[in-house]
């Protein structure tokens, strides 16, 4: 008897391997066959997905990348995120991609990314639903450039910073550009100061909600996932405790100094108090998150190239070569036909913008930081997508180069600064420095 049960057990075993490597490979086997992308699928389940994301200077585009393309081309297939992906390193693809959203292709973002950021996120929102919350997207995005203490706020914000920096000989840079970018995010959503015990603790968990954010997805009590999860469920609630405050004060006193953001929002009707709540982490993950990431590159690549110090083109060329986002995710919605060939339908699509922005055939020097060429070269060309495009193209991408501007311009009329060797940013594939950036300062 117990070996007629462990017979079965192992048969059972045996069959479920089976329908997995089948189930794995199958897709190869769709009726496109040969005109589907050169590649390969990788091992079963695991696919070549932890190849794919092991880390790397963000300033190349790693070896998978260089061997794949070398191998099959700027366009091929492979099997990535439990999915048959196709992946695409050429700039025409790229832009096709980003241009048919909704049409031919659609954001299709690991189900992990969904638990965390929430189901009503528009990171993750697709169809009329994302084309609603991009519309009240843009709509708070003009009401912070048209407030008039918007430039002061960040003037003064950037101006606290470094006057904490004057009897330091070095800092940690990515800590400081954090505080720097949460403080201005979070004043303009929320009408929140940096010396307010709100901003301490929402600060707090916004960090395990970040760490959270690029681990792996385990549920597990401790883990960073797990902890990230309850960490965005303890700002949502400070945050509907804020609007349910700033919501009162409102119908109490309707002279009552008012936030633009946060007013403007609870005026849209066409938002759940959900979507408002979700919509306000939106705002402060995409005000802080990147653009801190931008400020370190930027301080990064200038120590090694002082002489353009004075060229504010430096902001684009570490979006360029820094590479803040490497790739995004997207699933064909019907069988696409590009250049000969095919993507099947329900395939992920991965446009890779690291592989346009370092291509040595679209960019002279492109592995090297060089701003003088957007004296010649425009920022809208379809080799250059740093903050995504089409209809999910980054609606505060504006706002985050003028903040990065503004400190650049304080920092250089009042420190030199030298990075320490080997600190350099690293995709994971989510970019970040070993050691923070460390900064040996001298006050000017």
């Amino acid at each position: 008897m117990p070996c007629s049960i462990w017979f079965s057990v192992l048969m059972g075993i045996a069959v479920l391997a089976c329908g997995l490597i089948v189930n794995h490979y199958l897709p190869i086997l769709s009726k496109y066959g040969f005109l589907l992308p050169r590649g390969t699928f990788g091992w079963p389940l695991l696919g070549e997905t932890l190849c794919f994301v092991s880390p790397h200077p963000s300033n190349s585009i790693g070896l998978f990348l260089q061997d794949h393309c070398s191998r099959y081309g700027k366009v091929f297939k492979s099997h990535l995120f439990l999915s048959p992906t196709v992946v695409s390193c050429d700039q025409e693809l790229n832009y096709y991609i980003l241009q048919n959203e909704d049409k031919l292709f659609q954001c299709s973002y690991p189900k992990a990314i969904h638990g965390i950021l929430g189901e009503k996120s528009m990171l993750v929102a697709v169809g009329e639903t994302h084309k609603r919350l991009r519309s009240v997207a843009l709509s708070l995005v003009n009401t912070i450039k048209a407030n008039p203490d918007f430039l002061s706020d960040i003037e003064t914000t950037a101006i606290q910073i470094l006057e904490s920096w004057k009897d330091k000989r070095g800092v940690i840079f990515c800590d400081e550009a954090r505080k720097y970018t949460f403080n201005v995010i979070v004043k303009q959503v929320l009408g929140l100061r940096p010396d307010q015990p709100q901003t301490r603790k929402i600060l707090e968990d916004f960090l395990t909600f970040m760490r959270g954010l690029i681990s792996l997805p385990l549920y597990i009590p401790g883990t960073p996932f797990a902890r990230a999860v309850k960490a965005r469920r303890r700002i949502s609630s400070r945050v509907r405790a804020i609007i349910e405050e700033r919501r009162r004060i409102s119908g109490e006193d309707s002279k009552s100094e008012r936030n633009g953001f946060l007013d403007t929002l609870l005026c849209v009707g066409t938002l759940s108090e959900d979507e408002k709540v979700s919509f306000v982490l939106d705002s402060l993950l995409g005000g802080y998150e990147t653009t801190y990431l931008l400020m370190a590159m930027v301080v990064h690549f200038l120590a090694q190239s002082p002489s353009a110090l004075q060229q504010l083109k430096v902001i684009n060329e570490s979006l360029r070569i820094g590479n803040v986002v490497k790739f995004v995710h997207r699933k064909a919605l019907k069988d696409v036909k590009f250049k000969g060939y095919w993507i099947p339908s329900g395939w992920k699509v991965l446009p890779v913008f690291s592989a346009v922005h370092l291509d040595q055939s679209l960019h002279a020097n492109a592995l090297q930081f060089y701003p003088w060429r957007w004296e010649t070269q425009d920022q809208t060309c379809k080799k250059f997508t740093p903050f995504g495009g089409g209809s999910r193209c980054c609606p505060g991408s504006e706002l985050a180069k003028v903040e990065v501007a503004f400190f650049l311009h304080h920092l250089v009329q009042n420190f030199r600064w030298r990075t320490e060797d080997g600190d350099h940013p690293i995709a994971y594939p989510y970019v970040e420095f070993h050691r923070g950036l460390m900064l040996n300062i001298e006050r000017l």
